[in-house]
């Protein structure tokens, strides 16, 4: 259950205390590592027969496009994961950014950020099938998104499950900005780039994401002295 709305309000607090971000960010980070560590089968078996497609034809993928391509499945499969909130659609989904990728590598400039660029690819082909799909089947009780994390210690005063669910309750926009530039570690420019849209107002998403999922879970820094996972967190990163 999630805990009472800390602060409901129509306008935006100009920023979270840097302990509560820093958190934020640190759980976040590990809710989706917990996700990132299995990856379908049927992705590398794809990678493997585009490669042979290529070699019948006399030709070679840069191997640092094929490396780059297969360290990328992780991050990729929780991105989707996070818009779809479906199995089944999120690998559907990363087989056609992978797809989409190998039929258009020479359109990527070596020195600048693969995934960024995967990351680009996979969100315009969720976007397009979400203007052509007419009906969804949804997720509508939580059940398959609650199964993505598992908590490391229920005693935790803020769970995997906690974090799941007001993630899922953020806008669209802001929880992909958050994903991005909190779990995945990207930049405000690049998720700008990704998302089509100005540095500022990916700055503004995060933020609004940040403020409305620390009220949403009740988080204050005051809660900070007494929760054993955030000064766990804390003490790593001094």
């Amino acid at each position: 259950m999630l805990y009472p709305n800390a602060a409901a309000s129509t306008g935006v607090k100009p920023s979270l205390p840097s302990t509560v971000q820093q958190h934020l960010g640190q759980h976040l980070r590990d809710a989706y590592a917990a996700i990132e560590t299995t990856i379908p089968e049927g992705f590398l078996t794809l990678i493997e027969r585009l490669e042979a497609a290529l070699a019948a034809q006399g030709r070679t993928v840069e191997p640092e496009f094929r490396d780059g391509l297969l360290s990328a499945l992780p991050s990729l499969r929780a991105f989707a994961l996070s818009l779809t909130n479906n199995a089944a659609r999120a690998d559907d989904l990363v087989q056609d950014t992978i797809l989409r990728a190998w039929q258009n590598q020479h359109r990527f400039q070596p020195g600048t950020n693969l995934n960024a660029w995967l990351f680009t690819i996979l969100r315009n082909a969720f976007y397009s099938e979400q203007r052509k799909r007419m009906r969804e089947v949804q997720d509508e009780d939580g059940s398959y998104a609650a199964r993505l994390f598992t908590a490391p210690d229920q005693g935790h005063r803020l769970d995997v499950q906690d974090l799941r669910a007001g993630l899922a309750k953020l806008p669209p926009d802001q929880r992909e900005a958050l994903i991005l530039v909190g779990a995945e570690g990207l930049s405000y420019e690049e998720v700008a780039r990704i998302c089509g849209v100005a540095i500022g107002t990916i700055k503004s998403r995060v933020n609004r994401a940040r403020n409305r999922l620390a009220d949403l879970l009740g988080y204050t820094e005051d809660d900070l002295s007494s929760d054993r996972m955030i000064q766990s967190a804390m003490s790593e990163g001094a």
